[in-house]
């Protein structure tokens, strides 16, 4: 073969030129995706993207849980006992801290760990239990001053092998 049969190569073009069409298109799609979406319901929306991801998605009328931001526990407390630990007290600062957007959330999730020995003393319900950690912790919080009583949701669960309360902040507010 000669080299007439051989095209000749095409100019190329300088690099900087194919990431500014990049670039273009990217900002192109940025602002198709924010005209697309006003006035589309906001919920809708997270809804649709955490599956995608792979999250759980509520049923239609139950509202989702808002983004969660940070968490911390409390593993500390005695079968049986709603008392917060010593431990509890240094959760104050770690709250306030994350609290300061008047725009987070705090869950107190109390915890128990499904044995016999770990229920109410008065009820011997593990539920009511994991409630009245849950609400001991976030007394203490809103006594303290750390958080407001509005923004704080408490919810229970069954761990086995935990006795204590976990708190996770969630981003539940919209602009500022």
């Amino acid at each position: 073969m000669t080299s007439d049969f051989f095209p000749d190569t095409a100019p190329a073009r300088p690099l900087w030129l194919v990431t500014l069409a990049d670039l273009a298109l990217l900002l192109v799609g940025f602002f198709v995706l924010v005209l697309a979406m006003q006035g589309k319901n906001e919920r809708a929306l997270a809804a649709g993207i955490r599956q995608r991801f792979g999250g759980a998605v509520a049923a239609a009328k139950v509202p989702t849980d808002p983004m969660p931001v940070a968490a911390a526990a409390i593993y500390d407390f005695a079968p049986g006992s709603a008392e917060p630990p010593a431990s509890a007290v240094s959760l104050a600062a770690w709250v306030r801290q994350q609290a300061s957007d008047s725009r987070i959330v705090v869950k107190v999730t109390g915890i128990t760990d499904g044995t016999a020995a770990d229920v109410d003393p008065i009820a011997r319900s593990g539920g009511l239990l994991a409630a009245d950690r849950a609400r001991a912790v976030a007394i203490a919080l809103t006594q303290s001053g750390a958080l407001p009583a509005d923004r704080v949701r408490i919810a229970t669960i069954v761990q086995p092998g935990k006795r204590g309360v976990v708190l996770t902040t969630y981003f539940a507010g919209g602009r500022q």
